[in-house]
């Protein structure tokens, strides 16, 4: 069976609970061993004996949570599953330790129940979680980049003039949303925009209230986005972005960090980059340091958990984290 790329999480828990064997290797890009047990798993899916095997590509910190469940600190790591239990598991890149764990399991058989769905929440209850997702929430044909109808894009262009900090929802992508959300704001028609949770209406209304004067002083404004970063950077002496926060770190990596930390005794703050797409990608730009978590001390950049390790190793990271 070929080598399947995982890119969301539905798509690996479907994997996961398959009777047959799924291994699982978490990866990293900016990783060369990586690309090495890559070329090693790719040549066991093509071994006779192994086509039943599921083989899957996990990039570690883009599927976060599938990373925090399974406790991946470090890259390359393999979890080999069936029925959702986690059969054998191989730390670091070792090619003759994997090829002989995955032909050992591959030759046993196991059924398993499927787990029962976890309940969906009612309509109501999700509408109510959308709206008020932001402060300023948009539920629009398309997305800002790219609208799909006249008066959402007009609706985006009017946003925009106002330097709107807002967010959006696409109700093409939803029909559920898209037609439960009329009947739950008594608005029959689209684009909706709401603040704070509450309705202000659509496009006609919009118009009305930026000619009168109004609409400019009730929108929340956006910060630039490099000034919003200095800023976040510069919140506390030593700042930590991450997936998650100190208390509920979301993937091994922040979690492994945490700990690190945690043994310093000394303060720090952290800030969610799950929350916030912009300052998820745009903070790889701005310190041109393309992973997570992030490590700043004094508003300026140390690296992300291979350097703590390595500072932690050498004995310099107390000075380091003090700003020493």
């Amino acid at each position: 069976m070929s080598v399947k790329n995982i890119v969301s999480q539905q798509e690996f828990s479907e994997l996961e609970k398959g009777n047959g064997l799924f291994v699982a290797h978490f990866m990293a890009d900016w990783a060369p061993q990586c690309g090495q047990m890559n070329d090693v798993i790719s040549e066991l899916s093509k071994q006779p004996e192994l086509k039943d095997v599921i083989f899957g590509i996990v990039v570690a910190e883009d599927l976060s949570e599938v990373s925090m469940k399974y406790n991946i600190s470090a890259v390359p790591t393999f979890v080999l599953l069936r029925g959702g239990q986690v059969v054998e598991r191989i730390d670091g890149a070792n090619a003759a330790d994997l090829t002989a764990k995955v032909k050992i399991q591959a030759a046993k058989t196991s059924l398993v129940s499927v787990a029962p769905a976890a309940p969906v929440p009612d309509l109501n209850t999700r509408l109510k979680q959308l709206i008020n997702s932001a402060k300023c929430m948009l539920f629009m044909k398309g997305t800002p980049d790219a609208p799909r109808c006249g008066f959402s894009r007009t609706t985006i262009e009017l946003l925009g003039k106002h330097e709107a900090d807002y967010s959006s929802f696409n109700i093409l992508s939803d029909e559920e949303v898209r037609q439960g959300l009329k009947t739950y704001s008594n608005w029959p028609t689209y684009p909706q925009l709401y603040i704070d949770g509450d309705l202000v209406g659509g496009l006609d209304i919009l118009k009305e209230m930026d000619a009168s004067g109004e609409l400019g002083s009730m929108l929340p404004k956006r910060q630039k986005l490099e000034d919003r970063l200095k800023n976040l950077i510069n919140k506390a002496p030593l700042m930590i972005f991450m997936k998650g926060n100190r208390d509920a770190p979301r993937c091994g990596f922040s979690k492994t960090l945490i700990g690190i930390l945690n043994e310093t005794r000394l303060e720090y703050d952290t800030f969610d980059i799950l929350t916030d797409e912009e300052v998820r990608q745009g903070l790889k730009t701005y310190s041109n340091w393309p992973t997570y978590p992030q490590v700043y001390v004094k508003g300026e950049l140390v690296g992300g958990l291979d350097i703590i390790k390595e500072l932690q190793a050498s004995g310099e990271l107390m000075g380091t984290l003090k700003g020493e």
